[in-house]
Order: structure tokens, then sequence, then C-alpha cells
């Protein structure tokens, strides 16, 4: 990272950051102080962080990118929903989680969680694995092995490293969880101060279980026995993975308004992306109308119309009518907002099982169970979806901009079917997967990078200067630019290790272009 943040690790191990909100950067975020013994009460805004600058650092990139979300709102002529990456946004994606994920788990290192309170030591790490592979999922490279370690740069680990340390530090998390729950059955220490899972230490080794099949399967392409490794230590762990609503991973709001609904409710700058909406209205699915609310719009009222992603928008009054989010019954002040869900588990597990993995079981069972866990997680009827075998995505025409039309992109259907190729059930696992984790966009964004699937319209107008390819998509954001100005030497290694120039066409390590069996 920047020197100045170095110069925090070195001495007091509070981030400091040399950019404007001069006094917020070197306030410790902790709240805590050296003479503290109780680290506890750094937990809180540690898990709500998880999410920090949320409209900035994922919204206006990745809900976007993954067909999610769409913004009515025209900030500027050239932005991220058009492919002209704006680096002060995107700086918040990554300067973010540096300032309120790893800055207060380097104190809690200096405090001696890790030897005093093991069990919370095993919290935080998993706290960070969530939040820091949304960091190398967007950017690639990046600081992590070596943050603190010196006052003059810090340098990039490889992708690669930084995968293998995640790994490492869930095999951290899960046995000390799992040595605290045997030696002190029925205690729960962490109870008042877990926003996530209430204080239940099996429901966060079950979530540890899950992430790493999640990164696991990230990695399958480019670092296939690592991969199924990784994998099969999960699917094969006594306590297993996440498997029903009741284990969903989600960050209740404490205080104030949740993200979501700001941005979507009281500032009207989210709506639904066209794509999402095209799956949801072709399928008939049941959980459209508890995603969203239809447009308000005089000329197509009640109609579920989104936005297509780098769609020309005039002006906001013309476009904030389209369809939104639900904010009315399911996205509430107080929603608590979704990290990870159990539906994703059976997805992952139905992937594996295409892979052959030891554990995994069948893929159709575990493809169903999938859908049935986010319908029953939605509160909705599942009906005669999976026996659907002729409804697919619908087409998207804009009544209000032609240009922005397009015919359906996708013609997988629902039902499952053991006579198709493995690349054909991908493409069903992948769509489903994708529908039951919104409106979660960091991890759909990276499914669709690595698979292909779901199908996605791409953007209408693209303003990368040709260095993102409209069919291809966009792959990844820029590095913030003032990385170049204070750790010079840690960006010229990040570099090396990308491969690639420091834009949005450039793949990731996993993003391995070609098939994906």
């Amino acid at each position: 990272m920047t020197t100045s943040l170095l110069v925090f690790c070195a001495v007091c191990l509070v981030l400091l950051r040399c950019v404007g909100n001069f006094e917020e950067y070197n306030t410790d975020p902790t709240g805590i102080s050296d003479a503290q013994v109780d680290p506890i009460t750094v937990f809180k805004p540690l898990q709500r962080k998880i999410f920090d600058k949320y409209q900035t650092a994922q919204n206006l990139s990745t809900d976007a990118y993954s067909g999610y979300m769409m913004s009515p709102t025209p900030f500027m002529a050239d932005y991220n929903l058009n492919y002209f990456l704006v680096d002060s946004w995107n700086r918040d994606g990554f300067d973010a989680m540096y300032i309120s994920i790893m800055s207060p788990i380097l104190k809690l290192a200096k405090l001696g969680t890790r030897q005093k309170s093991p069990d919370l030591w095993a919290i935080a790490l998993i706290i960070k694995v969530e939040a820091m592979h949304r960091v190398t999922d967007k950017f690639g490279p990046i600081p992590y092995s070596k943050v603190g370690t010196s006052t003059t740069y810090t340098p990039y680990d490889t992708e690669e490293s930084v995968y293998g340390q995640f790994f490492q530090e869930l095999d951290t998390a899960v046995t000390n969880l799992k040595t605290f729950v045997a030696q002190h059955p029925g205690e729960a220490p962490f109870r008042d101060f877990d926003l996530i899972f209430g204080g239940d230490y099996h429901k966060w080794i079950k979530f540890a279980n899950s992430l790493r099949l999640r990164l696991a399967m990230h990695i399958v392409k480019a670092a296939p026995q690592l991969a199924r490794i990784q994998g099969e230590k999960a699917l094969n762990d006594d306590l297993g993975l996440m498997a029903d609503p009741d284990d969903d991973a989600a960050i209740n709001s404490t205080n104030g308004t949740s993200d979501l609904f700001m941005i979507t409710h009281d500032w009207d700058d989210n709506r639904l992306n066209a794509c999402v909406l095209s799956y949801l209205v072709g399928f008939h699915d049941p959980r459209l109308t508890v995603y969203a609310t239809p447009a308000t719009d005089p000329l197509f009222p009640g109609q579920y119309v989104g936005i297509r992603i780098g769609s020309a928008i005039s002006s906001k009054d013309a476009y904030k009518t389209y369809a939104s989010l639900n904010t009315e019954k399911t996205f509430l002040v107080f929603t608590p907002q979704p990290v990870m869900c159990a539906a994703e588990s059976w997805f992952l597990k139905a992937e594996a099982s295409l892979r052959e993995w030891q554990g995994a079981g069948d893929a159709q069972a575990n493809y169903e169970m999938g859908v049935q866990m986010s319908m029953k997680q939605w509160g909705v009827e599942i009906g005669n979806y999976l026996q659907d075998n002729v409804s697919t995505q619908a087409a998207y025409v804009d009544p209000k901009n032609a240009s922005n039309n397009s015919p359906a992109v996708s013609t997988v259907t629902i039902k499952w079917d053991d006579n198709l190729s493995k690349e054909e059930k991908l493409d069903k696992i992948m769509t489903q997967k994708w529908l039951a984790t919104f409106p979660e966009g960091q991890e759909a964004w990276t499914g669709f990078r690595r698979t292909g699937y779901p199908k996605l319209f791409p953007v209408v107008i693209n303003k990368s200067g040709g260095k993102i390819d409209t069919d291809v998509q966009i792959r990844r954001l820029s590095y913030p630019q003032s990385e170049y100005s204070t750790n010079k030497r840690g960006i010229e290694g990040a570099l090396q290790h990308l491969g690639g120039p420091d834009d949005g066409g450039t793949r990731l390590w996993w993003d391995v272009e070609g098939g994906n069996f």
C-alpha cells in the first residue's frame, strides 16, 4: 500500500492514508487502545465494514457488471457503467478494505488476540478472507502478506499467493473454532457482538467451509489440483456447508439505514438491470415480485422493465421510473445485507459434482436443492418451476430508446437434463446460482467472468477507448492512481504479476480464457 499506510503499520497499526479527509484516515478505526485487553468491541464495526463505501466500491461497478443493478443517475457523461473507469470510485473498492478491515485486524494481532482469544481470532480471519477476496477479485494482485512490515513500500502478492494464504487462514479459523466448541460446549462469548450469526460458532464454521468451496471454485481453471484439494476439504468437513436459509450469512444493520435501501429508496440512484429481469420474466420466476417492484413510468406502468448497462441516460427523471429493487417488502431499511446464502453452497456442490470431486454427491440433486433453498430463503412457492423445460430468457425492449433493445442472449432452460453435456449443465447451474445469489453482485460478477454464465447483455455504449472488448465485457478494475504516486515500487511489481495493462480488459489469474472442462 502507500507510504502513509506503511508508516501507520510500523508505528501504531492505525491506518493512515495521504488522501482527502485527513482527519478521518488518521482516526483509529478500531476504537480501541493498546491499554484495552478485551478486543471484542472491534467486531461490530469490522463486520459492518465488509460493505464499506458500498455505492462506489460495489454498486457502481460489480453490481452492474454482474447484470443485477443499473443506476438511473447520469453522474457524469463517462463513468463506470459505460466502461470509463472512475478512479475515485474504484479507489474506494481498494482503500476501504485496508482501512476498515486490514487495519483493525492488524491491531487485534498487536493486542495478542491470536493467543489470548483464538476463537475471536478465527472470526477475524474469516471476515478478513471474505473482505479481501473481494479486493483481489476486483483488481488482481494486491498487498497482503507484507502489509505492515516496511516503512518504504508495500509489495504486492500474486493472486495465486493470496489465494494460498486465504486457504491457510481458513484452516486456522476452522481449527480454532472447533477446538473452542469442543472445550467450551454451550458457551457463546461472541453472542452480543455478532451481527451475522448471533454468536453461533457452528454457523461460522459452516460459513468458512462454504467460503473455502467458493474460493476453490474460483481457481478451478488456473490451479485445478489445488482447487480440488481445497474443494474436497470443504465438502468433506464433518460440520459441513451452509445448507438451509437459517445458515445464511447476512450483516444486521445496527446503526442506520441499510446501504441497499439508502441508494435505492432514499437517493433514487439504483434500479434493476435489464438482464436480471429478462431472466426472471422469461422464466416466470416466482422470485420476481420479491426481488423487484414494477415500473412506475406512465408509459409502461406495472411492467418489469429494467435499465440495460451502458444505456445513454439523458436525465435521472427519465429512468428512475423503471423497475426497482423491492424496498417495499423485501429490502427494507434494516434488512440484513446478504454476504453468502446457503443456496450458493448447493450450486457449488452441483458444479463440484460435474467435476467429480469426492463428497460432492449428485449434480441434479444439488442443483434442484439449490433452487429449492433459494425459494425457501425468499418465502415463495416453487410450484412446477423445476419441471419447466420450455421457458427461456426474454428479449429486452426499452420503451424509451430502441437503441438499447436486445434479443435474448441465452436459450438455457430450467429443468435438469442428464443428456446434456457438462458445459450445458454448467450453464444451468450458473444461471440458477446467479438468480439465487441476488443481490450480491461481487460474487455474481466473478462467476460470470470465470465461466461465461449466465450470458449477459453487453454494454450499450463502451467508453473504454478500445481497452475493454464490448462482447468479452469488463474483466477487472484499474488500480487507484494514488498507488502510482505513493507506492511506486509496489505497483510496478503488481503490474508484472498482472501480466497485462492496468485497465478493465486484462484478465485476472483465475480468469482463464476458454472452455470450463
